[in-house]
């Protein structure tokens, strides 16, 4: 079976489209040659896995969704990533295709700093968006899903932080799928421009189970020299929702991007983080956890590209599979040629939890200078007979015993988050999906 070569949407939608968003010339001429470029393109191809029959078509386009005037008015499920003793001073949800609450502190604005909606960025700031939206991080013709993205964004953020300026309290978006059928083909533009930092945080969300839809996204970190950019997300999908995730980084000299990412979905996902570390003395640290049940079909690749000197690179992966569930897991440290004295490091690790699950743990590394250091280590096996044994000779239940194992095998990425509220109901996530 071959993939479908029908676009979901024409030239004439794609065009009104970016006529009714009031978006600048550029961006209008982006999406149709990005819609032009797509009917040609292949579908990427991800290793071990075959995405031919995945549905990457059948989708609701646009879909708006009521704002909220407080917090006070959120749903359950949306207050779990909330802090309930303090609340946010830098928060934006997006329901559906729209932005349904926003709020930025006076502190920050005075600064300079710009935390808003892609469609408002695009409006108000659209040289300063067009100097970075798909230029250093991703391209439009990487392949068919990233043409469609260009051709068919609808939603997403930009969060632009001026030169020396230090962000102490996290910054946070929800998407929230609200719409069962809807689509979010969202787009994700963050830049520290030199000597800044900023720490921010995202969270998906979606019950359809049955209903089909997709999830489009791609992601660009840019970290200029000396800026430091800690990303934290937790994607939490439901079964019906396609995920294509696609975040991109790149750090120029002595730049540092940090990613923590709870890849939580449940329904099949294609995700890639991939950092280029361009300047000298760069470091990316990219720590993935995730956890897979029923017949669900995932492929996670974590890449660092070293091409300055003295980069430091490490990843980390930890992954929980269970029923019958199959996940690839790939860490690809490469050094340039040039990138001297650079150091890759990756581990990727994946508990199974029963015998149909399968996981697999692929780590590359590819070396094209000599005066480097580098090392991977990579493992596929079943909860540990010795480490059930001792808990459980200590009076706890065999269920528990396991429960504190798989917390402890995830720790390593779920204590990275930054937000409190976020890593607990990460937390909450993990208990539900692995009982």
């Amino acid at each position: 079976m071959t993939v479908e070569t029908k676009l979901p949407y024409d030239k004439s939608y794609v065009e009104n489209y970016s006529v009714n968003q009031n978006e600048p010339a550029w961006m209008k001429e982006l999406r149709l040659q990005a819609l032009e470029q797509a009917e040609h393109l292949e579908m990427p191809k991800p290793d071990k896995t075959k995405i031919n029959r995945w549905n990457f078509t059948r989708f609701k386009h646009g879909a708006e969704g009521e704002t909220f005037s407080s917090l006070k008015e959120l749903p359950a499920e949306l207050e779990e990533f909330l802090d309930k003793d303090n609340a946010p001073e830098n928060l934006l949800i997006q329901r559906n295709n729209s932005v349904a609450y926003s709020t930025l502190s006076k502190e920050l604005r005075d600064k300079g700093v710009i935390f808003t909606d892609i469609f408002t960025a695009l409006k108000e700031h659209g040289e300063l968006v067009q100097r970075y939206y798909m230029k250093d991080a991703v391209s439009v013709d990487e392949h068919r899903l990233t043409a469609l993205h260009a051709a068919l964004m609808n939603g997403g953020i930009f969060v632009h932080v001026p030169k020396n300026v230090q962000i102490d309290v996290p910054i946070q978006t929800i998407f929230w799928q609200e719409d069962p059928e809807a689509a979010l083909f969202n787009h994700v533009l963050v830049v520290a421009e030199e000597n800044s930092s900023l720490t921010y945080v995202e969270n998906y969300i979606s019950q359809n189970q049955n209903e089909e839809t997709v999830a489009n996204i791609v992601t660009e970190v840019i970290a200029q020299d000396n800026a430091k950019i800690s990303f934290g997300a937790v994607d939490n999908f439901a079964s019906g929702t396609t995920v294509y995730n696609n975040r991109r980084g790149v750090a120029y000299r002595d730049a540092t991007i940090d990613w923590a990412l709870g890849q939580m979905n449940d329904g099949n996902t294609v995700s890639e983080n991939i950092t280029h570390l361009i300047g000298d003395n760069a470091v990316s640290n990219a720590k993935t956890v995730s956890v897979g049940r029923g017949k669900q079909i995932q492929n996670f690749t974590a890449k660092i590209v070293h091409f300055g000197k003295n980069s430091e690179g490490h990843i980390l992966q930890h992954g929980v599979m269970k029923e019958s569930a199959t996940s690839i897991f790939n860490g690809i440290g490469k050094i340039e040629h040039g990138a001297s004295k650079s150091n890759a490091e990756q581990e990727s690790r994946v508990l199974m939890l029963s015998e149909k699950a399968r996981g697999d743990a692929n780590p590359i590394l590819l070396i094209d200078e000599d005066d480097v250091t580098a090392g991977h280590a990579a493992s596929v096996g079943r909860v540990d007979p010795l480490q059930l044994y001792y808990l459980m000779s200590r009076g706890i239940s065999q269920a528990e015993a396991e429960r504190l194992i798989i917390h402890g095998f995830l720790a390593p990425v779920v204590n990275q988050l930054p937000i409190e509220s976020v890593k607990n109901q990460l937390t909450q996530v993990i208990e539900r999906k692995v009982y």
